[in-house]
């Protein structure tokens, strides 16, 4: 029997829905733009700070700036209420305008305090850009696609990384880091497209008159009512733990590639190169993962999904930094073959933007993606600075991160415990 074709999009949906994927393609070139820039960077930034710029200072001070980025990011929770107030679409404007402008602003850091601060700033603005993406979509999308528009929408995430590995291979072998930030600021050229071209949600339009009489206040309190309180702090959990495993693990990739290259009298731009390859691969990796997660999801529901994606993304640090990095022979060459598996499993974000708009009602559905996606940041933040230490404190990069790998498997425990909305539509 074959299947019933697909509701048709209108010229809103599709021009929405490319908005919202740009601006999160370009949120993750963004947000990876340090990781490849952060050994040259804190190399010339820290002497001049009056700091030790060798391996193990580069290590501390670059897990710090992880985490206050982090801790950024989780500040974000903030655009929720605004943007269940005032609307979709203007929140998601000012979320890519805020963090193109900090990004740009990073090329002219003269001191390492000046990058914390600015990276920090972005944070906030890049974390906004997904809740305020996803809501849009998961509201504005037809029900039949809502669910494979969620998995669409957060490959943009992950063609961000590659196409900030495809800049390093072109611009930041040849002109340095701050030329990498400088990208980071094109962003901003959204904003236009947005602003005349993308209406808000008809679900949110018509509860819009009713919900802007609110207090700003009362959508994260709703969160925390009785019959949401259960699944806020539990789908909060489940990013944390994402948070904790591939945070560490993505953005250590670049300079676990460069001591692996150094190992083998790898250097330069050759170096360079190798490391955005990598990137590459493990973008393309991550949105193969994307494109099947939602009809995995469909058959199997959300919980068990996102069950094989914990395991998938665990077992590949800890094999890959584990293990595979300090093999004496083909180190590298191996190393690679993990990146892709660890590409695989990252795509368990993209769950969220399709489960979490699934838990809530219009009136806090914007509220809610930004609450979970965002506050677990400020405890991810302490792991990655602790990942830093210990990479610092070891003289390695492999053995700190594998042990993020640990974080997996306390979200295979709370798993059961959470919402299932297999076979539900969007409640209104």
């Amino acid at each position: 029997m074959n299947s019933l074709p697909s509701s048709p999009l209108t010229k809103n949906q599709w021009r929405g829905f490319f908005a919202s994927w740009g601006g999160w393609a370009l949120d993750g070139m963004d947000s990876y733009i340090f990781a490849l820039v952060m050994v040259p960077a804190l190399k010339e930034l820290l002497p001049k700070s009056g700091l030790r710029g060798d391996a193990a200072g580069v290590g501390y001070h670059g897990g710090l700036l992880f985490a206050l980025f982090l801790v950024g990011w989780g500040c974000a929770f903030v655009w929720g209420p605004l943007a269940d107030k005032f609307g979709r679409v203007r929140t998601l404007m000012l979320t890519i305008l805020w963090y193109s402008i900090f990004t740009l602003l990073c090329c002219f850091s003269a001191q390492v305090w000046q990058l914390a601060l600015f990276r920090f700033l972005a944070g906030i603005g890049i974390g906004g850009e997904w809740a305020m993406g996803g809501t849009f979509v998961a509201e504005e999308w037809p029900e039949d696609r809502r669910k494979m528009g969620a998995g669409l929408m957060h490959t943009g995430y992950y063609v961000g990384f590659f196409l900030a590995g495809l800049a390093n291979y072109l611009v930041g072998a040849h002109y340095g880091w701050r030329a990498m930030f400088a990208l980071g600021g094109l962003p901003a050229l959204l904003v236009g497209f947005i602003r005349y071209g993308v209406k808000e949600p008809q679900r949110w339009e018509s509860k819009a008159r009713d919900i802007r009489s609110w207090s700003i206040f009362r959508p994260l309190a709703v969160l925390f009512a009785r019959e949401y309180r259960k699944r806020t702090m539990l789908n909060s959990i489940y990013v944390l733990v994402s948070i904790i495993g591939l945070w560490a693990g993505s953005v250590y990739v670049p300079a676990a590639v460069n001591a692996l290259a150094g190992q083998q009298k790898i250097v330069g731009a050759q170096a360079v190169h190798l490391v955005s390859v990598a990137t590459m691969l493990l973008s393309a990796a991550t949105i193969l993962g994307c494109v099947l997660l939602p009809p995995i999801a469909e058959r199997l529901g959300r919980r068990w999904t996102l069950a094989i994606y914990f395991v998938l993304t665990g077992v590949s640090i800890a094999v890959g930094f584990g293990y595979f990095f300090y093999l004496p022979e083909n180190a590298l060459r191996w190393f690679f073959v993990g990146l892709f598996f660890l590409g695989l499993g990252g795509a368990n974000f993209a769950m969220y933007t399709l489960w979490l708009p699934e838990q809530y009602p219009t009136e806090c559905r914007g509220s809610a993606f930004a609450f979970a996606t965002s506050v677990g940041r400020f405890f991810g933040a302490g792991f990655t600075f602790l990942v830093g230490a210990g990479v610092a404190h070891f003289h390695t990069i492999g053995i700190p991160v594998a042990l993020t790998s640990i974080a997996f498997a306390f979200g295979l425990l709370v798993l059961p415990f959470g919402y299932e909305t297999k076979g539900r539509t969007l409640p209104s």
